[in-house]
């Protein structure tokens, strides 16, 4: 009994001690995993904490308020890139590990540039940023190459596609001179594409004829070319008359001073400016001249001048004639671009008037060394093509007119006189303002074709510039319109002549001058034909009425050449005769049957 009392309670300890080690091994695995779950759920929450971060810190910059696009469309703004001052943002963990992160990125990406031998700026320049940006970014790196095909196919892709607002304003500070000029010259370009021209602040103490003045009283008055300095006196003069109007400076009205040439009517300060207009568009057919002008902050008058007189069509042709004249200095390019007039260009490129596109076109064409070798010199238009274009110039078609014709308005189509509802009803494709451009660019595209002008008048009493009449000779035409052809590149491909009245006897003289001069050869040899319109081969009628009244007429010398049955008429035709015949090119003549408003 005693021995089974003694095995139970054996039993009964060695119980007690199994139970007592598994309740500390228990006790011991349940702290384990309490010290690992404080870990983990302390992890999971700074993730978590970290991760909500990184997301409002995105969401807030990606979020803009939408009335920023509103403003993009009115002014236009250097994009930044926002940064904190707060220096406290930049000693904490976030920032070091995004810093180090993208040092990470910006290594591998060069590696990945060295591998396939790309160039890194233009491989980071996509880093980070959507499919359109990316687009965007790369053509107007490209616009930049040094390859010249690149620049041109960059060009194309820029003003074919169409960009948001945003990318439009973004792209006009990014891209450089050569590449606005390159855009402006092409077709349907979006004009966002350019930012607007600084308007200089007008001047309380001077209006702008005033500062006109001072710019035609800086520019040089000695060994001047004597229409230049009848410009010039006549305009000084005019402004003169007017300061001596004003009567002390200031008229008051209501306890207001006002300027006095501010209170002038709208038709005398037209005419000052145009009479300023006039001699600085003399000034600028001199080289040496246009660096005054631009040296003497010309270009800032002329942008605020043609801001300001919107409604004057004149003006404004007067103006973008004189920039197209200084285009012509390969050095003032840069300062014309900073003075914001390719914008300007680009614009008045874009008018239905073809007076306006016209001088805009050649003006821009001097501006484009990229596509274009010629120049164009005062009174040589490029009537097509006005924009850059990928259809190869066959032939040059050249259009001379004749006495009291112009450039443009000789080749219009035929004034009618129409009920309003006529000329409601007549639209763009039935009548046209300057034929060869609207119908025979469109016939034949692959023509260029060029309009020359030069001054003509019936009567001394009218001359534009009445200081030297021998400047009105066929002679001394030909010879200076011969040079200005040849700087536009007229004689390097097949040409054809077309000409009105006195212009006939005009491309007669210039032909038989070309003939005889090596430098001009190259004219001759082209020539496949020459058109000749109403042109009066042996004199006009004309001509003796304002010989028997020429005492009170002052008839002009080219009125004066014209004479019916001139002996230097009919030399010039019979030799012209020869030439043709030597030449072996076609010629047609023909004559209107009814007369025509000049």
């Amino acid at each position: 009994m005693v021995r089974m009392s003694l095995v139970a309670y054996c039993g009964i300890c060695c119980r007690k001690i199994g139970t007592f080690g598994s309740a500390q091994k228990t006790d011991q695995s349940w702290k384990d995993f309490r010290k690992i779950a404080k870990i983990t759920g302390s992890l999971i929450l700074g993730g978590c904490i970290f991760a909500a971060y990184e997301v409002l810190a995105l969401k807030k910059a990606l979020s803009f308020d939408t009335q920023v696009v509103q403003q993009e469309k009115l002014k236009s703004y250097i994009y930044l890139q926002t940064v904190s001052l707060d220096p406290s943002e930049y000693q904490g963990i976030t920032y070091q590990v995004r810093k180090k992160l993208h040092k990470v990125a910006r290594k591998i990406l060069e590696t990945n540039a060295r591998i396939f031998r790309r160039p890194f700026d233009e491989r980071f320049s996509t880093f980070d940023a959507e499919e359109h940006e990316c687009t965007l970014w790369l053509l107007v790196k490209r616009s930049q190459s040094e390859d010249k095909m690149v620049r041109l196919q960059a060009v194309r892709e820029l003003a074919s596609n169409h960009w948001r607002d945003y990318q439009y304003r973004t792209a006009a500070q990014a891209i450089d001179q050569r590449t606005a000029i390159g855009l402006a010259r092409s077709k349907d370009v979006d004009l966002r594409f350019f930012l607007p021209p600084h308007l200089l602040p007008k001047p309380a103490d001077a209006c702008l004829e005033d500062e006109l003045r001072l710019l035609l009283a800086a520019l040089p008055q000695t060994d001047l070319d004597p229409c230049v300095q009848y410009f010039t006196s006549l305009a000084l003069r005019e402004s003169s008359q007017a300061i001596a109007a004003q009567k002390g400076g200031l008229w008051c009205f209501g306890g207001n001073g006002l300027p006095y040439c501010e209170s002038l009517s709208t038709v005398p300060a037209k005419t000052i400016e145009l009479f300023c207009l006039q001699a600085l568009v003399q000034h600028s057919k001199v080289p040496s001249h246009c660096e005054e002008i631009e040296s003497n902050k010309g270009l800032q008058l002329l942008q605020k001048l043609y801001h300001l007189c919107r409604n004057s069509p004149k003006i404004q042709r007067s103006i973008i004639h004189i920039i197209g004249n200084m285009a012509l200095d390969e050095r003032l390019h840069s300062s014309i671009y900073r003075a914001g007039w390719v914008s300007v260009l680009a614009e008045m490129a874009k008018s239905p008037h073809v007076m306006e596109s016209s001088h805009a076109a050649r003006a821009l064409a001097n501006l484009d060394r990229e596509t274009v070798q010629e120049k164009y010199p005062d009174g040589v238009y490029l009537l097509h093509p006005q924009y850059r274009t990928d259809e190869p110039i066959k032939a040059d078609i050249l259009f001379v007119h004749g006495l009291l014709g112009a450039a443009f308005k000789t080749w219009r189509q035929q004034d009618i006189e129409k009920s309003a509802a006529e000329k409601e009803a007549d639209t763009e494709d039935h009548y046209s303002e300057c034929w060869p451009k609207t119908w025979l660019a469109s016939d034949c595209p692959s023509l260029r074709i060029i309009s020359v002008e030069y001054d003509t008048h019936l009567s001394d009493w009218k001359a534009t510039c009445p200081v030297e009449n021998y400047r009105e000779s066929l002679a001394y035409r030909s010879a200076e319109l011969l040079k200005k052809l040849r700087a536009a590149g007229v004689g390097d491909r097949p040409l054809v002549w077309l000409s009105h009245s006195m212009g006939g006897l005009l491309v007669k003289k210039m032909l038989l001058d070309a003939s005889m001069d090596s430098e001009m050869s190259s004219i001759v040899n082209n020539t496949r034909g020459v058109i000749f319109y109403s042109v009066p081969h042996r004199g006009s009628h004309l001509a003796e009425y304002s010989i028997n009244v020429r005492f009170l007429l002052f008839p002009s010398v080219e009125v004066k050449e014209l004479s019916k049955d001139s002996p230097a008429l009919k030399a010039l035709n019979d030799d012209f005769i020869s030439f043709a015949k030597d030449k072996n090119f076609p010629v047609l003549s023909f004559a209107e049957t009814l007369p025509t408003r000049i």
